[in-house]
């Protein structure tokens, strides 16, 4: 991501969970500087969040610099629980840039420092002719997927991003989604909600339902149904219907405001 001055403290507190490099550079004076700053950003998606790049336009943030004690440019800063040390000072070759970042985020794994940051949103790179954000490549085989009407390709591709980083949210949304894909695959929305209807309490028939209202836009029925199922059931049938509705919660995305009124609706319906 682009540091400025507004958001170079949250940067730093975020460094206190997985580490961070700050790689300082001056397109005007120091172009070996943003040669490696994004080579180091096209390393940055192989380690699958084990560090997050922030970028520093000296010229446009001389604050930051000042306040760093930076000397000069070329240079990344790795940044870890709040305190900084250099790292690289020279543009090197890929792989000895890889090694290097390998080398010190496996001291920092040997002594317990194994967090993960999650993918940003909003700062990719644009596409020249559309002006739109690409995806993340580590993205495309699932959206491949997907767009050729594989869901089951889809959900592996997801769990493949799950299993190896679990605080990866926008994959856990992906294969929430894809999952809720699968399950409704060739259902009749009709017979689903007549099933539904003559069993309000079969676990079954009421989360098909919320499966193709979520699917529908009808988010908001979606929640309301399974958080009523909840209040209404016990024991396994209670679990099985807070275990849909969580699931639910990930496809959609745990931000969301209605995802929020929603958790709040199941702890009072549980408690």
């Amino acid at each position: 991501m682009q540091i400025t001055e507004q958001n170079f403290q949250e940067v730093l507190e975020g460094s206190r969970n997985a580490p961070v490099l700050l790689s300082f550079e001056s397109p005007g004076r120091s172009p070996e500087s943003v040669q490696l700053a994004d080579a180091i950003q096209t390393l940055s998606t192989e380690f699958e969040g084990r560090f997050l790049l922030g970028r520093i336009d000296i010229d446009a943030s001389p604050q930051i610099a000042q306040a760093m004690q930076i000397p000069s440019v070329p240079l990344v800063v790795l940044v870890a629980q709040g305190r900084p040390m250099p790292l690289l000072e020279n543009l090197a070759p890929l792989e000895d840039l890889r090694q290097a970042i390998s080398q010190v985020l496996q001291q920092l794994t040997a002594s317990g420092f194994t967090g993960r940051h999650q993918p940003r949103p909003g700062n990719g790179v644009l596409d020249e002719e559309t002006g739109e954000e690409q995806l993340d490549p580590r993205y495309l085989p699932a959206q491949d997927a997907l767009e050729r009407g594989d869901i089951d390709e889809a959900v592996a591709e997801y769990q493949k991003l799950v299993d190896a980083n679990p605080a990866d949210a926008e994959a856990a949304a992906g294969l929430a989604m894809a999952n809720l894909l699968k399950r409704t695959e060739g259902v009749d929305l009709n017979q689903a909600r007549t099933a539904a209807a003559e069993n309000p309490d079969d676990v079954d028939a009421q989360t098909m339902v919320a499966d193709l209202d979520l699917l529908g836009g009808h988010v908001e029925d979606a929640f309301d149904r399974l958080v009523e199922l909840v209040r209404r059931t016990t024991d396994a049938d209670r679990n099985a219907a807070r275990t849909h509705l969580i699931a639910l919660f990930a496809a959609v995305g745990n931000e969301d405001p209605r995802v929020i009124r929603a958790r709040r609706n199941l702890a009072s319906a549980l408690f």
